[in-house]
């Protein structure tokens, strides 16, 4: 039996982080409202469920990397929300 290969890396992590934001609307709310706390509970979030994905600590990079997609997600839900009436 032939095993499927893994999903690039980069759709894992934006699965997961997808993930992160929907477990947690009410923090991407405050987000978008600039409530203080709020990113840093998010960032917090997704670097423990990359950790917990990955099986180990993650890399400066590697954190930088979830911090940087995860505010380009955001930044996306936000800029969709601003284009409602």
């Amino acid at each position: 039996m032939t095993v499927p290969p893994e999903p690039p890396a980069e759709e894992n992590l934006d699965s997961l982080l997808v993930g992160v934001i929907r477990d947690n609307r009410e923090k991407v709310a405050g987000w978008v409202r600039d409530e203080p706390g709020s990113w840093g509970f998010l960032a917090g979030k997704a670097v423990l469920s990359r950790r917990e994905q990955l099986g180990r600590p993650l890399t400066d990079g590697e954190r930088r990397a979830v911090w940087h997609r995860l505010w380009q997600l955001l930044s996306q839900l936000k800029a969709q929300i601003n284009l409602q009436p």
